[in-house]
């Protein structure tokens, strides 16, 4: 199977990239391509951005928590039927896991992908030196092809004569287009990066149209085309969930099945506050013989009828604490679920509205712990094992995850903890397995752990079964 695709990567964070591959992605939509969206790294946010663009789900790949070799499968299964595929790399082209090489970066992805690398430059601040730079990162790694340039935030005709000469005598490598500088297509910003795209609705819609129409009438299309299809054919099969769950039933790992009563229903919280989530996660759980069906806890009065499980992953609670706080019926609704013995799975969002409060205002009340704002941000990867059983995963259940927020729980940890990692100051335990509760601050990828689905659809169809 041959995609078309190209990596939208940047020297460093800020440069602009979100813009341009988001742009591109809505540019090359509006000629009528299927364009598949995909992420380095474990963004939820941009995705989001990527999936209102192209009209489909944006996916990530992250090399750290899925391992390198599920990123070509990982990639073919999300770009399924795509004319061509947008991937937007992760802070500067060859920053990846901390201490850990180039475990994760987007060059490291671009390799795996054996995609060309388009590099947008911030070329705000300069003219000549953009040569040195972009020589620079084009001769870093001769494994990753840097086979263009964008230039962004360019001022005027002049300055974009000075930065094109620049690379035509200095650089060798192409110029696919210059984009000037536009208020008109800037994205909010908040304490964790942009405000998602599901929160901003009619306004996220106009943000994306611009930037397509931006990127249309500054970039070459038909050159950025010609430079995708140049992406030789990877050697991988399209990753499969339902392959990965027959996988653990050969090597005898407990899965929900096709029970005769009907599939167990996993609700699954989504809407303005809890809207971080992988796609294929919930692919795993309807793959381990689960019924998805998500639900708002902003608006609805309870669970969907027939809730044998519970997933409420990341997002923003902190946004909407009042809102939350003021929905009594459903935040007792899953009081009484959690005390029934029903399987709940919580991350980061999650954990902290499955507290007693939330910023001194009354949440679910499953966990001894209150949550509050602060100005540290906890960020990066970690390497967990599971301290204790969970619906979520047995004790000893090694995963790879991802820390991001400005909150704290107090306490931290339960007396069961749910993992346990070590940090350059030390060992820590961290989150919640009480009862049939796994609440956390770890986010996870579930295409990295296959198990975790099959054990938390088996968790389900036990409680509907009881």
């Amino acid at each position: 199977m041959n995609i078309p695709r190209l990596v939208v990567a940047a020297p460093s964070s800020g440069a602009g990239k979100t813009t341009v591959a988001t742009g591109l992605i809505a540019a090359l939509a509006a000629r009528g391509l299927a364009v598949s969206p995909h992420k380095v790294g474990p963004d939820y946010i941009d995705p989001g951005y990527h999936g209102l663009a192209a009209g489909r789900p944006g996916r990530n790949l992250d090399a750290f928590m899925c391992g390198p070799e599920r990123i070509a499968p990982l990639f073919l299964h999300g770009a399924a039927g795509a004319d061509v595929a947008v991937v937007e790399g992760v802070m500067g082209l060859y920053d990846g896991a901390s201490g850990r090489g180039e475990l994760a970066s987007t060059a490291h992805v671009a390799k795996l992908l054996r995609a060309p690398v388009v590099l947008v430059v911030d070329a705000s601040s300069q003219s000549r030196s953009v040569a040195a730079l972009v020589h620079g990162f084009a001769s870093w790694d001769p494994e990753v092809r840097l086979a263009g340039v964008i230039l962004n935030r360019v001022a005027s005709d002049r300055h974009e004569q000075l930065l094109r000469e620049a690379l035509e005598e200095g650089s060798g490598v192409p110029v696919l287009g210059s984009v000037r500088r536009s208020a008109a297509v800037a994205t909010p910003s908040r304490h964790l990066g942009l405000i998602p795209a599901v929160e901003r609705s009619a306004e996220a819609l106009r943000a994306v149209a611009d930037m397509g129409e931006l990127v249309a009438a500054s970039v070459d299309l038909d050159a950025v085309l010609a430079l995708a299809r140049t992406a030789p054919p990877l050697d991988a099969e399209p990753w499969d969930p339902a392959a990965e769950m027959a996988e653990l039933v050969a090597a005898g790992v407990p899965v929900a099945g096709a029970p005769r009563a009907g599939a167990p229903r996993i609700a699954v919280a989504g809407g303005a506050a809890f809207s971080f989530s992988y796609a294929e996660n919930t692919e795993l759980l309807t793959a381990a013989g689960a019924e998805v069906v998500p639900f708002d806890p902003l608006h609805a009065d309870g669970l969907p009828e027939g809730t044998a499980g519970l997933v409420i992953g990341g997002g923003f609670p902190e946004l909407y604490v009042r809102e939350l706080s003021a929905n009594g019926q459903l935040r007792s609704a899953i009081a009484a679920f959690a005390a029934s013995g029903g399987p709940v799975a919580a991350e980061c969002a999650g954990l902290l509205y499955l507290g007693r409060e939330l910023d001194g205002l009354p949440m679910c009340g499953v966990l001894d712990t209150a949550a509050r704002m602060t100005e540290r941000l906890t960020l990066g990867y970690r390497e967990a094992v599971a301290l204790h059983d969970s619906p979520l995963a047995p004790t000893g259940t090694r995963v790879r995850g991802h820390e991001f927020h400005r909150t704290v729980c107090e306490p931290g940890a339960g007396e069961r903890a749910a993992w346990g990692w070590r940090l350059p100051t030390g060992p820590r335990t961290e989150g919640f397995a009480a009862g049939n509760v796994h609440a956390s601050y770890l986010h996870l990828h579930w295409a990295g752990s296959p198990q975790l689905a099959a054990s938390f659809a088996a968790a389900a169809a036990a409680h509907r079964a009881n």
